[in-house]
């Protein structure tokens, strides 16, 4: 995509290309191509539109609706911000007084359009001038032009002092060819500027990679991480007076039911465990129920919290699986009741489980070498009976556990 083609996309017949390609993507991309040339539409109109359709159409679980509309880049969609996770982040920053915000290194635009969703006045800076173009467009068709203005230039040069918020999601893709960055002198802007960036804006916001190494979070500053329905996606440091809590875990969901499969009440949007993220569970027996927490609350370093909260230990210090006697409500983590417990054996968790006629089985581990699929194959399974399988270490020996979820409560 360069400016030329969006440029087409944008005007009446660049609409009905889109509307064309819109109807056949999905399919054989041979076949879509051929069919929009067929209506008339120009060979490189016709590619460019094809390819905003299927980019569209990815960009829908992270979007929804609002998908049908944008403009997109594959490398943007990989790193835009989830709509509910932006939202969520915009409601924060209105609620801590932010009215006016600079987005810098927007991106195609995510976090920006939810900010203004929430009334706040946004100055975006993309150094990619499509990219840039892109995030004007999707601001357009959201309709919130007027609280959006994007500037193609250096996110490191733009004056801060008008704004009383800063949001920074750096750049963790080499330019051309999608490559992950994994050290933050390289992100673009570097990370010096990006932890800097508080010093000259108190109420700033910085997105970062769910692996950020807690080593680099600066002092003073909440460290979040963010999963969606299970998922783990983003980290989060919230500087200035925006920090409540040294860290933090937080649960969103959009599917429906209860959260994960555990427990909590049905219907509520977020979840959120905080603390010092220094603390350390007791270690003691396996019993009877294993709780298998939420990355979220693994990444945050909240495991010990949230064995306090259960009445939980660990049965191996260096593994985050939490074992109680009582199976309590909590979206934090997946409760499974155990059944068996055994060192690991190949040939005695066969024979154990061809004698239960378990025929299905889901596997999970924590410190363990073996891999799943090979598992499930070397099991030989046969059966109409399901089974869940824990692979992971009890006071540093291999063991599986032989489990059954516990049902969520009514």
């Amino acid at each position: 995509m360069d400016l030329d083609q969006l440029t087409a996309l944008r005007t009446p017949e660049g609409s009905a290309a889109l509307a064309a390609a819109e109807r056949v993507a999905g399919g054989d991309p041979l076949a879509a191509a051929a069919a929009l040339r067929s209506a008339g539409i120009p060979g490189g109109l016709a590619a460019a539109a094809l390819t905003q359709a299927e980019l569209r159409r990815r960009a829908a679980g992270k979007f929804g609706p609002a998908a049908a509309g944008m403009f997109l880049t594959r490398p943007g969609l990989e790193q835009a911000t989830r709509r509910a996770v932006a939202d969520r982040r915009a409601a924060r920053l209105r609620a801590a007084g932010v009215t006016t915000l600079a987005d810098l290194g927007c991106g195609l635009g995510a976090d920006a359009l939810a900010a203004a969703r929430a009334g706040i006045r946004v100055y975006a800076v993309e150094a990619d001038p499509v990219t840039a173009a892109m995030a004007t467009a999707n601001a357009e068709a959201a309709g919130l032009a007027d609280l959006v203005t994007v500037e193609c230039g250096d996110a490191t040069a733009f004056d801060v002092s008008a704004v009383d918020g800063a949001f920074c999601d750096p750049a963790r893709r080499r330019a051309g060819t999608g490559r992950r960055i994994f050290d933050p002198s390289a992100y673009s802007p570097p990370w010096d500027f990006v932890t800097g960036l508080a010093e000259r804006v108190p109420r700033t916001v910085v997105k970062v990679a769910p692996g950020l190494d807690h080593a680099l979070i600066p002092a003073g500053a909440e460290a979040e991480w963010v999963s969606v329905d299970g998922d783990l996606v983003e980290a989060t440091l919230w500087c200035g007076p925006l920090a409540v809590a040294p860290r933090r875990a937080t649960l969103l969901r959009e599917k429906e039911g209860p959260p994960l499969n555990a427990s909590g009440r049905g219907g509520a949007p977020s979840y959120h465990l905080t603390g010092t993220g220094a603390d350390e569970a007791e270690v003691g027996p396996v019993r009877r129920f294993l709780y298998d927490p939420d990355p979220a609350v693994v990444r945050a370093h909240l495991v010990a919290e949230m064995a306090a909260d259960l009445d939980a230990t660990l049965a191996d210090p260096s593994i985050a699986y939490l074992y109680a006697d009582a199976a309590r409500p909590t979206p934090f983590a997946r409760c499974l009741e155990i059944t068996d417990v055994l060192p690991f054996s190949l040939k005695r968790l066969r024979a154990l489980l061809r004698e239960r006629g378990v025929g299905r089985v889901e596997i999970r581990k924590r410190g363990s070498a073996l891999e799943p699929e090979k598992l499930r194959r070397d099991l030989r399974l046969s059966g109409d009976a399901a089974a869940g399988l824990v692979l992971t270490r009890v006071a540093g020996a291999p063991t599986v556990l032989v489990c059954h979820p516990v049902p969520a409560p009514a």
